[in-house]
């Protein structure tokens, strides 16, 4: 067995030091204020002095770039990218979905963390995904139509983001988007994406009608791509604000929508539009190799589970294991494995379920969660979850337990990351859940609704008999975990789970690293994978996006075919130790931006998964 680990090691340690050799050709455009250091490859990190975009397409880079050479800091240019995705990307994101927005304000020396999750109407119910018999009912059909639609809260996010820390006003920020709603030229990956879907979208008359040619032949790599009506709502929202959208004639027409949609009509009426309110939470935050790290908040799983794996691993010398080997993959599996056992059960939206937060995230119950880790064995799966309980110092332990919850979590979501010249950091993750949320465009309007509702465990209750945590439900409750007492005292319907992580790391104080990534519930992994690449292995950005990744959610290791097919004896190394080896297409779309500290230089990376881009200047 020790020459099959040796052998191994040496199958993968290639993939520390190759090149990918996949090549982008981006925008060759110069500004009057400077030139654009733009990426033209996968291999090391784009590098640039004053600030950075790093996002899924080179046009939402681009219209980021645009507004912080004209002036704008990266609060605004992160705004400038949502809309341009919405218009680009339209698949994986847009206003008629949510986000969480991770700010740090360079001025105030602190993070700002923004939910703005979608969230339930109130007349939701928790059966409402089980059929008459009480069986669940299939998920291509829960998540179609708009019974699937949480209300939106993306432009809710963005909107307080820049008036707390903007300096360019709205209407200037939608410029890009309005101009690339107006026409732009699809790329190879567009058209797929589109051609993918056509059948779907042809469902929904308002859909077909932006997003299948109208005599049904395929898209083409160069065709004009136009949404104007997307371009005229942006044009409203510029001129009467985001109420338009929340209170006014966008919000009519949402409702509308929604309870006329042709497929599974939904329950949402205008005064959920009128009571969502983009809400500021307490960032969860934790330690790892002297870097601070810091992530979102419940209702998202991502920062708690992050910060549950990094704290169980922190034992273990990684850097010394070496990136790759059996040894390495086996602690980060594992530790993987025992940290979503307790997600699964205890994390939910903790304005509605009592989320033992601070127990999740302590040291001492990663210590007690470590000595379950065999150092040459595999757990089997699933991991009992534990009692972080014990640990917790916040909330008092419930009097009725939690039951155990599955949710399903689409995986087309999207990741951007920005740094200006003052050192204001933005990270954000967005979404209309699955890819294409739940194919209904609102009529006249030009975006695509959200299927987050989905994200709710379907079964609310468990086999034996507790309530589980993530379930639907319906009213309206005070938001407990609100920071801004205007959000605190107002009421909202419950959010669903989710696993995005968007992610701020500080070195002696000061911002190190941003990084987040699509991918449902693998989007915990990735974000890990990236993590411990620049920290334990010395990656630059680039680099620990393109390696290949490893996750566990808790059941079999998933193992990208990249580094599957490379290192048959590596996985027969981890098969022998009882792992059930997965092999699995490339997944996520991480952005991130590092800011090295002994030059101040930004270092950016994108996701070749995803067609990513680097702008900077």
């Amino acid at each position: 067995m020790a020459t099959t680990m040796k052998e191994a090691a040496s199958d993968v340690m290639w993939c520390r030091v190759r090149r990918t050799g996949f090549l982008m050709i981006l925008l060759g455009v110069l500004l009057a204020s400077g030139t654009i250091r733009a990426q033209t490859s996968y291999d090391v990190a784009t590098v640039a002095e004053t600030g950075m975009v790093s996002s899924a397409h080179p046009l939402a880079s681009q219209a980021g770039l645009e507004i912080l050479q004209k002036g704008g800091n990266a609060i605004d240019a992160a705004a400038a990218v949502q809309f341009a995705l919405n218009v680009v990307e339209p698949a994986m994101t847009g206003i008629g979905g949510g986000a969480f927005i991770m700010i740090y304000s360079a001025e105030e020396g602190r993070v700002i963390a923004i939910d703005a999750r979608e969230e339930a109407p109130a007349r939701y119910h928790e059966r409402v995904f089980l059929d008459e018999e009480g069986n669940v009912i299939p998920f291509a059909h829960r998540r179609t139509g708009g019974n699937a639609a949480g209300v939106p809260g993306t432009l809710a996010g963005f909107a307080k983001a820049v008036e707390l820390y903007g300096t360019l006003p709205l209407a200037e920020i939608l410029e890009p988007a309005i101009r690339l709603a107006e026409g732009f030229e699809l790329s190879e990956l567009d058209a797929r994406r589109l051609n993918a879907a056509r059948e779907d979208l042809a469902r929904f008359p308002s859909t077909a009608a932006i997003y299948v040619k109208p005599d049904g032949s395929p898209w083409q790599a160069g065709d004009l791509f136009v949404n104007r009506d997307l371009a005229q709502t942006f044009r409203l929202i510029a001129e009467q604000g985001p109420d338009v959208f929340y209170r006014g004639e966008i919000a009519d027409d949402i409702v509308r929508a929604v309870k006329e949609s042709p497929i599974n009509p939904g329950v949402m009426e205008k005064s959920d539009l009128e009571s969502y309110r983009a809400v500021l939470r307490e960032p969860v935050r934790g330690t790892y190799r002297g870097y601070e790290v810091v992530s979102m908040a419940p209702p998202t799983s991502g920062g708690m589970t992050l910060l549950e794996i990094l704290n169980i691993l922190e034992a273990y010398d990684l850097a010394r294991l070496g990136w790759g080997s059996l040894d390495a993959l086996h602690l980060l599996n594992e530790a993987q494995k025992v940290a979503f056992a307790d997600r699964n059960l205890f994390m939910a939206d903790a304005d509605w379920a009592d989320v033992p937060v601070s127990g999740l995230i302590s040291k001492a119950f990663a210590a007690e969660r470590r000595r379950l880790i065999d150092p040459v064995h595999a757990l089997p799966a699933p991991v009992p979850a534990g009692d972080p309980w014990a640990y917790e110092t916040v909330l008092t332990r419930p009097a009725s337990p939690f039951g155990s919850n599955q949710a399903e979590e689409g995986a087309h979501t999207t990741h951007f990351t920005v740094v200006d010249g003052e050192r204001n950091v933005v990270a954000v993750t967005s979404t209309i859940e699955s890819e294409w949320g739940n194919f209904l465009v609102v009529p006249g309007r030009g975006f695509l609704l959200n299927n987050q509702l989905t994200d709710f465990d379907p079964v609310p209750v468990a086999e034996d008999g507790s309530l589980v945590a993530n379930r639907p439900e319906g009213g309206k409750r005070p938001r407990r975990t609100a920071l801004n007492p205007e959000d605190r005292y107002s009421y909202g319907g419950k959010r669903p789970r989710s696993s995005m992580t968007p992610t701020l790391v500080f070195k002696d104080g000061q911002p190190f690293l941003a990084v987040g990534s699509p991918g449902g519930s693998r989007i915990i992994g990735i974000v890990l994978n990236v993590l411990t690449n620049v920290i334990d292995f010395g990656m630059d950005p680039q680099q620990a996006i393109t390696a290949p990744r490893v996750v566990n959610r808790g059941g079999p290791m998933e193992m990208e075919a990249e580094l599957y097919d490379a290192s048959p004896g590596l996985v027969a190394a981890l098969e022998a130790r009882g792992h059930q080896v997965e092999r699995t297409e490339s997944y996520g779309g991480a952005h991130a931006i590092l800011i090295d500290p002994a030059t101040g230089r930004l270092l950016g990376g994108a996701d070749p998964r995803r067609g990513g881009s680097v702008a900077g200047y």
